[in-house]
């Protein structure tokens, strides 16, 4: 029941992602591109793949902070755990607020900012959120590479996933 209303939800995400409220509803959703070849590295953003991710999230030294930064409900029905949420990476009181959470911090502090609600090319949220990382100096942050969306890149794949705010 979790995977089928997981999957309802991600399929609703990705027909919405990447549209303003002032997208005239009527108009036919663009069809997503084919996945592709993680796209992060392709943009000259640091990426990390989901597996290289999971296996740090109990072996590495300091863990690497995460930070959802995509759409509430999707952080609510599945997140890495111990996931931070601060709401779309496109909102500026999203950023307002992970602004504040990292400028008392290191700039050597490992922090990996995601949202999963689509394809990363068409992700409104994830590069608002590490352009702000980088511009503040963080040396380490990262973007998780999500070809499709977090539900076929990270749950479905079996990694670590929680629920709830």
């Amino acid at each position: 029941m979790f995977a089928r209303r997981f999957a309802v939800l991600i399929a609703l995400l990705v027909a919405s992602c990447g549209r303003s409220s002032t997208t005239d509803r009527a108009e036919p959703p663009t069809p997503a591109p084919a996945p592709s070849a993680p796209a992060p590295a392709s943009s000259g953003i640091p990426s990390i793949e989901p597996a290289d991710l999971a296996a740090q999230l109990d072996t590495a030294q300091p863990r690497p902070l995460l930070f959802q930064v995509g759409f509430k409900k999707l952080y609510e029905q599945a997140h890495i755990p111990g996931s931070e949420y601060f709401g779309p990476g496109n909102d500026e009181a999203a950023i307002g607020r992970l602004r504040d959470r990292v400028t008392s911090l290191p700039r050597d502090t490992p922090i990996v900012v995601y949202c999963g609600c689509c394809p990363w090319e068409r992700c409104p949220n994830v590069k608002p959120a590490y352009a702000l990382l980088h511009e503040l100096g963080f040396t380490r942050a990262k973007v998780l590479s999500i070809p499709n969306n977090f539900g076929d890149d990270w749950a479905a794949k079996g990694y670590p996933v929680a629920s709830g705010m």
